[in-house]
């Protein structure tokens, strides 16, 4: 399942490999444009009471919902015991974000409801979840980082941004803070 699945992208791929696919997407626009790819979305969670699920996946979504405790209480009785939950969100703690401070991209107020750390994550899902694995998202920097340089500036694109979306994830090589991560948790 793919919360917050967008046009269907995502779960397009995943049938294509085989899966058994479903999602959720709060835009009637764009679960439209998934359903005429074949892939049919509930408008929420709640659509799936009852089910679980083998794997579960936010994109860059968790960060967008207002009711965060009960939604993460939704998701640990959908995720199958053994199962495994995936979620990538924005660090607060990357170089990106310190250098951009009120400028950064990522902040993105008020759509961003909230922001994570490493820390944060774990501790958020522990009651459930067990962190097994943290990547990062090496792109993310430059793009987020071209973002923050024209909400800063004002110029559309800028070698700059390029610069510090580098120099973050050189920094984030020490560090293990990337601009943004990817958190697979297995429930326990």
């Amino acid at each position: 399942m793919d919360v917050g699945a967008g046009t269907g992208d995502f779960l397009k791929v995943a049938k294509k490999k085989g899966w058994e696919v479903y999602g959720t997407e709060p835009n009637p626009n764009a679960s439209k444009l998934a359903s005429e790819k074949g892939i049919k979305l509930g408008a929420s969670l709640k659509d799936f009471a009852g089910k679980q699920f083998d794997v579960i996946t936010l994109w860059h979504v968790l960060e967008h919902i207002p009711n965060l405790e009960e939604t993460i209480s939704e998701l640990s009785s959908l995720v199958k015991p053994k199962g495994v939950l995936i979620i990538a969100v924005p660090n607060f703690k990357s170089f990106d974000a310190k250098y951009y401070g009120k400028y950064w991209a990522a902040y993105d107020v008020p759509r961003h409801l909230w922001h994570f750390s490493k820390e944060t994550m774990e501790n958020l899902f522990a009651k459930n979840f067990k962190l097994k694995k943290i990547e990062p998202m090496i792109f993310d920097s430059f793009y987020v980082s071209l973002l923050s340089e024209k909400y800063k500036t004002g110029n559309k694109f800028s070698l700059k941004a390029f610069w510090i979306g580098l120099k973050s994830n050189l920094k984030a090589k020490q560090s293990k803070e990337y601009s943004s991560h990817i958190y697979c948790f297995k429930k326990v």
